[in-house]
């Protein structure tokens, strides 16, 4: 097989996240953005490890299981996956690609109990990003997702399937808008434009949202005619935070250098399970609130109940404690719970909640967890691990590892992070006794995980 070649032939298999294996007259060549049982050609770029890698080039016959896209972005946009596949089938598929991770990392019986299903997969995330720019070199302002494989063009995703219409009548009347007056993106080759984001917050149960535009510095503009198009929309939810923030960062993220509110306040408000929260521009909140119910449900069913006698004993650590969601939902079952969260941002919404929900025996720390550790004289009881993406560094491990705690609650939205974590807490004499996934993402490849562990003899 030869780096160039174009090769036709089955997907038989797809791994976690989104790798698929295309069985071709030459042998199998892995690719992305393929589905199981798709006819597809492909194109052979390199070599790794001495395994081909390639590109899909074409679907030549879709699966016999396909069904047909509900939004006419997919394939052209890069935010879904699996959206030819029936969400039932979309689970099966998360499910086996987790077990199967995990089945290679755990050499001893477990008990599994499958993937739970998202309540909401239709309209479900209550935060979006949209960049501006345009859909090809040239062509007229465009403010949405950026095109698959792309790092510049920008589809123009009005009828994104994933969000519900008020972020659509937003993401319209914002680009209609700024089209009208001829103003230009940031382009980050030349480092020069007005426009750079749209995000969007909506809040699940109290339907409240917040617009922020996130621009340069390049102009002074007077926004009050936008925030008058926006507050006289017809929307299902209500306008309660119009923000303008000021980037001129030379990296493509969401940041602000100086956040200015042109209506209302900084903030919504969203229930979770009882609890309440103010969630402002840059808060960490899961993307998907129905389903974050379902996770943080299982979560303290794994963890069970912590008390003695029905008096509460024992100290908690909640590491990544984000927001402090977690942390304050097992609050009631805790003597002390002490989260631990790098963002100051996070650490401060999560104290403002605590608050607010009344919770006085949580103690937040801003802080690296390699570092915080360190300073926190406590020692825990049970330790509830849930970190980014690319997991734990080795040496914080360690010393999470060295209090020798009973009991580990991991939450990972990254089965193979957890995989290979999962090395170093077995060495340490633990075992995973209990494990199961949720579906956080539907219609895209990623997913939440939790295994629970116990310190054997």
């Amino acid at each position: 097989m030869k780096k160039g070649s174009e090769l036709e032939g089955i997907v038989t298999k797809v791994r976690f996240p989104n790798k698929a294996t295309v069985e071709t007259a030459e042998g199998p060549v892995s690719v992305k953005n393929a589905l199981p049982g798709d006819k597809v050609r492909v194109r052979v770029l390199k070599m790794r490890k001495g395994k081909p890698e390639g590109m899909l080039l074409e679907t030549i016959e879709k699966s016999q299981d396909a069904v047909p896209s509900q939004c006419p972005h997919f394939t052209i946009c890069g935010g879904c996956t699996y959206l030819t596949m029936s969400y039932d089938n979309e689970l099966k598929l998360k499910e086996s690609q987790t077990k199967e991770l995990l089945d290679q990392a755990i050499p001893y019986e477990y008990k599994w109990e499958g993937i739970k299903a998202s309540p909401a997969y239709e309209g479900y995330r209550n935060k979006m990003e949209f960049s501006f720019g345009d859909e090809y070199k040239d062509g007229p302002l465009s403010l949405g997702m950026h095109r698959r494989g792309s790092m510049f063009d920008v589809v123009y995703t009005d009828s994104c399937y994933i969000v519900d219409d008020d972020y659509k009548d937003v993401l319209k009347a914002t680009r209609e808008y700024f089209l009208n007056l001829g103003f230009k993106f940031y382009h980050r080759m030349n480092h020069a434009g007005y426009l750079r984001h749209l995000l969007i917050r909506k809040a699940r149960h109290t339907g409240e949202i917040m617009v922020a535009l996130v621009t340069t510095s390049e102009r002074e503009f007077d926004l009050s005619g936008y925030k008058d198009l926006l507050l006289n929309l017809k929307l299902k939810g209500t306008i309660v935070s119009i923000l303008h923030t000021v980037n001129d960062s030379l990296s493509d993220v969401v940041q602000s250098d100086r956040t200015d509110v042109l209506y209302g306040r900084d903030y919504i408000n969203e229930t979770l399970l009882g609890l309440k929260f103010k969630i402002s521009e840059f808060s960490f909140f899961q993307t998907n609130s129905a389903s974050a119910e379902v996770l943080y449900e299982t979560a303290r069913e794994f963890i069970g109940d912590l008390s003695k006698k029905g008096t509460p004993d024992k100290t908690v650590f909640d590491l990544y404690s984000g927001t402090g969601t977690i942390t304050q939902l097992m609050a009631p079952v805790c003597k002390k719970i002490i989260g631990v969260e790098i963002v100051k941002e996070a650490v401060d919404a999560a104290i403002e909640n605590a608050e607010l929900n009344g919770i006085d025996n949580c103690e937040f720390i801003c802080g690296d967890v390699l570092k915080a550790l360190d300073e926190i004289e406590e020692k825990p009881d049970f330790i509830i691990l849930d970190p980014p993406r690319d997991g734990i560094h080795p040496k914080a491990i360690t010393k999470i590892l060295d209090y020798g705690v009973d009991r580990i609650l991991y939450i990972s939205c990254k089965a193979t992070s957890l995989a290979r974590d999962l090395e170093a807490i077995h060495g340490a004499g633990y075992k995973v006794v209990r494990a199961a996934c949720v579906d956080q993402f539907p219609w895209t490849a990623n997913i939440e995980t939790l295994v629970l562990l116990e310190k054997t003899e």
